[in-house]
């Protein structure tokens, strides 16, 4: 059987507003692909012959310009929201899905070895993978530090800080979707803390590979000139 993934594609691209007025945010280009294109051609080189965009927001529009299956040699298809589900509630409206699946948002841009990252969920016998990056955050705010008697001991002015995140690619279980409700907004962070809450293993596999959430115009611009600059990185594009 051929590997799944599922691509959530539905969101309205808030943060990235005026250019998601136009286009949603996996439809931006970069260079002369849009993200959710090289995207869909790194999946189908690592052996994810059966994709499905779960839309919501410019449906049709995602409907048009990916109808032609040939073109990225993967069955291709749709779910659609009737209404918003949030990030993990379009799940419960899919069928068959296989025992292990992918699921990865639509506007990421990175060179992650997706077979490795399938590969450690198998091995592992987990319910759920999330894939993590470490990034060095800059606060904004002088961070202060007290002892127990409230007296000032330490003052960093808009210090970096380490911190590892969550790239939006996880690997799931089909026994998960027991776990969302049916016709209701259902995020992971909704997911994941019930899920620690009950002592659910939650495997977390870390990259250091290259990753980029087109989440705002800065985003997008960095992106675009990591691609221009590196595009061989991404493999099969």
């Amino acid at each position: 059987m051929s590997k799944r993934v599922i691509i959530l594609a539905g969101g309205k691209g808030i943060r990235l507003r005026p250019y998601s007025f136009v286009l949603p945010k996996p439809l931006m280009p970069i260079y002369k692909e849009s993200v959710l294109e090289i995207l869909i051609k790194q999946l189908s080189f690592f052996g994810f012959k059966h994709i499905t965009l779960a839309i919501n927001n410019r449906a049709d529009l995602f409907k048009a310009l990916f109808s032609n299956q040939k073109k990225y040699g993967v069955k291709l298809d749709f779910s659609i929201e009737k209404k918003e589900l949030d990030t993990i509630g379009p799940l419960k409206l899919l069928k068959n899905l296989p025992e292990n699946f992918l699921v990865i948002n639509g506007d990421i841009l990175t060179d992650l070895n997706f077979k490795y990252f399938y590969n450690y969920h198998i091995k592992k016998k987990s319910l759920l993978t999330l894939c993590s990056h470490t990034i060095i955050s800059k606060i904004d705010y002088g961070v202060i530090e007290t002892n127990k008697d409230d007296i000032l001991t330490n003052f960093k002015e808009k210090p970096n800080k380490k911190v590892e995140v969550s790239m939006g690619i996880y690997m799931l279980n089909k026994k998960i979707i027991n776990n969302i409700p049916k016709n209701m907004k259902f995020g992971f962070h909704q997911l994941l803390g019930s899920m620690v809450k009950t002592n659910k293993d939650i495997h977390v596999y870390r990259s250091n590979k290259l990753w980029f959430d087109i989440g705002k115009a800065k985003d997008l611009s960095e992106a675009t000139d990591y691609f221009l600059k590196y595009k061989k990185k991404f493999i099969r594009v």
